[in-house]
Order: structure tokens, then sequence, then C-alpha cells
């Protein structure tokens, strides 16, 4: 059996919990900006496998603003609300059948 890719552990990772990209870079010893240009490729290949990247959105910790309708996987600057960058990031989970990408 190869060993497993980096996107195929981010993958496992996602699949047993949900987790933001400080806890991904931490697990994987990756910088937080190459987490999230992996992620955006793990999403594809999730969607051609039938799985689905579900991502909460991040939010303003001080005014409680959520960025729903944001489609970047980063983390915003900024709050449109308040203009302060007290902002939690998004965090991402995999939901769906994701064994045969995992083998």
């Amino acid at each position: 059996m190869p060993p497993q890719t980096l996107r195929r552990s981010m993958i496992a990772l996602l699949a047993g919990q949900a987790m933001d990209a400080r806890d991904l870079s931490d697990a994987l010893g990756l910088t937080e900006k190459e987490v999230y240009e992996h992620l955006a490729h793990v999403k594809r290949s999730l969607a051609a496998s039938g799985a689905t990247l579900h991502v909460t959105p991040s939010r303003c910790l001080l005014c409680g603003y959520v960025f729903a309708h944001r489609r970047r996987l980063t983390r915003p600057g900024r709050c449109p609300q308040c203009r302060r960058s007290k902002l939690q990031g998004p965090t991402f989970h995999v939901a769906g059948p994701v064994d045969d990408l995992l083998t």
C-alpha cells in the first residue's frame, strides 16, 4: 500500500472531525496558506467522489456577524459590520463516502 499523500491525509483528518486551518496546519506540518491552497483541491476531489466539504463560516467574535455567503475558503480580514478584525476562522468537515479516496 503506497503512503498517503498530503491531501488524502487531510481528507482522513476532516472525515473524523471538524477542524480549522490552524488545526490542520499543526497536524500536517504546513503553513495555513498552504492548507487553504490544498483545501480547494480537496473540495474538487470530494465532489468527484460524491462526498462534500462542509464549511462552517467565519464569524466576528465582537458583533456576531456571520460570513454566511462567503465563497472563499480563506479567513476574512475584517468584519464588514463593525470593521474589527477579531474573527473566528472557518471550520471544515468532510461528509459522505470517502473510502475510495483513502485507499
